[in-house]
């Protein structure tokens, strides 16, 4: 089992790494967003089980996907935002860390939901201003 789940994770990485090879720049974020979403929710469900090793993994997974997030930040265009987005990102890597710490549900749960909330206005940009990028 424990090798099948093995491959089917290689698949996966596989497959996402192919995706992010041809895709544009508002894509590669999409992906980072989903990724963030999927470590975290599989912290969750690590911190539910009591499995400390996949619960730490996960979250600094997703810490450092956010960091990457904050790394693609344009501090050129559109100060005002991209501050404000900074420092969300900033407050999301602390709460993740105190869930972590504390195995707090409720924090992982916070993360998830800002993250979605960016990630649905991030999805709504119109076609033409995504090339436009």
């Amino acid at each position: 089992m424990y090798a099948m789940r093995r491959e089917l994770n290689q698949y996966r990485q596989a497959g996402h790494m192919a995706e992010a090879s041809v895709a544009n720049p508002h894509r590669l974020i999409q992906m980072l967003f989903e990724g963030a979403l999927e470590r975290i929710a599989v912290a969750r469900g690590a911190m539910e089980q009591g499995n400390i090793r996949v619960k730490g993994e996960k979250v600094s997974q997703a810490i450092a996907i956010i960091d990457g997030l904050r790394a693609s930040l344009d501090h050129g265009k559109g100060v005002d935002l991209s501050e404000k987005l900074d420092a969300l990102y900033e407050y999301m890597n602390r709460r993740l860390l105190e869930g972590n710490a504390r195995n707090d549900l409720d924090a992982l749960d916070e993360v998830s939901r800002l993250l979605r909330e960016i990630k649905s206005g991030w999805d709504a940009i119109p076609e033409m201003l995504r090339r436009a990028s």
